[in-house]
């Protein structure tokens, strides 16, 4: 299919670096204000000023009507395989409990690990895959998908065959992770050696290459743990991303350079020391304000960590438990309440920064030669992406040069 979009305003990152945003760097967009994106081959074959003339007849065309024209979403963490709901647990944290003693409690993620090991991969994919679409009808042309709801050897396999499964009826690109340290087992003996000694090398075995997470944190995995787990990872070739400092700072982000940690994820505990260490380090924070939205109000100070020299993502975070939203939109919005960003930095987090996260350099930015992952917005001004919340501004979805949504 040849796809021109015609009389659009076009935003995008500045700059065809495909390396992460840093600091400053971030509130760089170009706007062209009245432009034509040409799409051929699944590929974005050209840029240009609209001069107004009617377009070639072998072209399918789009008017955009001076709407924004932007990268679709990369929304770089999710945990949205899963099975069952939440929603005793919902009700528990009105009553004032707190997150951490209903995990202890072998509430919270215990809950839904219950509830994956008694489903099938094939009921997994499934729901994943209803999920999938309804994110790629909000703009993630993109999506991270974590493991960690398995907890053995057998469910964790299960879980990131269930992935790809789903990922493979998508339209989209969707990126597994192993996140092998999650909760802690306790009905499992030696729960952190054997993950060490037989899930890693199963999950290594199996999908070679892919990265490993963890949840570094009080009532999960110890500093010592995860050091172990990512120690043993990169051993095996595997790159690294972590959750830390969501509710305690334990120490990780000192690690972030000697380990090459790709992002360090949550940071609502991370203070200003912690901050200046991971805008050193190398790592992007990435920030997950729908979690601050449904657990307890607190949010990562993403406006230090740019104001410091580093890079920030925005993702979702969707889950059954913390963060039960997968709409990047929403995110955007909160991240510029809450995490303090300008729209033209949760911008660039959502696209660039997240792509560079992934390690994509087909994707992320609007440029000749790179896919086309495209939307577009109902809005004629990009701010008001973070501006208006509460409803899906996208009115259109492109998705490897096909048109998947059109409004």
């Amino acid at each position: 299919m040849k796809i021109v979009i015609r009389n659009a305003r076009v935003v995008t990152t500045d700059g065809s670096d495909p390396a992460a945003r840093r600091g400053g760097e971030m509130s760089g967009l170009r706007v062209l204000p009245c432009a034509r994106v040409w799409i051929k081959d699944g590929l974005i074959d050209s840029i240009d000023a609209d001069p107004g003339e009617d377009s070639p007849e072998d072209w399918r065309d789009l008017d955009a009507a001076g709407r924004v024209v932007m990268p679709a979403f990369i929304d770089c963490h999710t945990h949205a395989c899963f099975a069952g709901d939440r929603l005793d647990e919902w009700e528990m944290k009105r009553r004032g409990a707190a997150y951490l003693d209903i995990l202890r409690a072998g509430g919270g993620i215990m809950s839904t690990v219950r509830a994956v090991r008694a489903a099938s991969q094939e009921q997994l994919a499934e729901l994943l895959l209803v999920r999938l679409t309804a994110m790629l009808n909000h703009g993630t042309g993109t999506a991270e998908v974590k493991s960690g709801y398995g907890l053995t050897t057998g469910d964790e396999l299960k879980m990131l065959r269930a992935i790809r499964d789903a990922g493979a009826l998508w339209p989209g690109t969707v990126v597994p992770t192993a996140l092998l340290g999650h909760a802690i087992d306790p009905d499992q003996p030696d729960f952190v050696d054997r993950t060490i000694r037989e899930t890693l090398p199963a999950v290594s075995a199996e999908f070679p290459g892919i990265t490993i997470d963890a949840f570094c944190e009080a009532g999960a995995w110890t500093l010592a743990d995860t050091l172990r787990l990512f120690e043993r990872a990169l051993e095996l070739g595997h790159p690294l991303r972590v959750h830390a400092d969501q509710f305690n700072s334990l120490g990780l982000i000192g690690h972030a350079a000697r380990l090459g940690l790709r992002s360090i994820d949550h940071l609502e505990a991370s203070d200003a020391r912690a901050l200046t260490e991971l805008a050193a380090s190398g790592a992007a924070g990435v920030v997950l304000p729908c979690c601050g939205l449904h657990v307890d109000g607190r949010y990562a100070d993403a406006r230090s960590l740019i104001d410091r020299g580093g890079a920030v993502a925005v993702a979702t975070n969707f889950n059954p438990g913390s963060a039960p939203c997968y709409a990047v939109p929403m995110a955007v919005a909160l991240a510029v309440r809450f995490n303090r960003l300008t729209p033209a930095e949760a911008i660039t987090a959502t696209t660039a920064n997240a792509a560079a996260i992934l390690d994509f350099t087909d994707r992320g930015r609007l440029e000749a030669g790179l896919r086309a992952d495209i939307i577009m917005l109902r809005h004629r001004d990009e701010r008001l992406l973070a501006h208006d919340f509460g409803d899906n501004p996208v009115d259109a979805v492109i998705v490897g040069g096909r048109i998947i949504r059109h409004a």
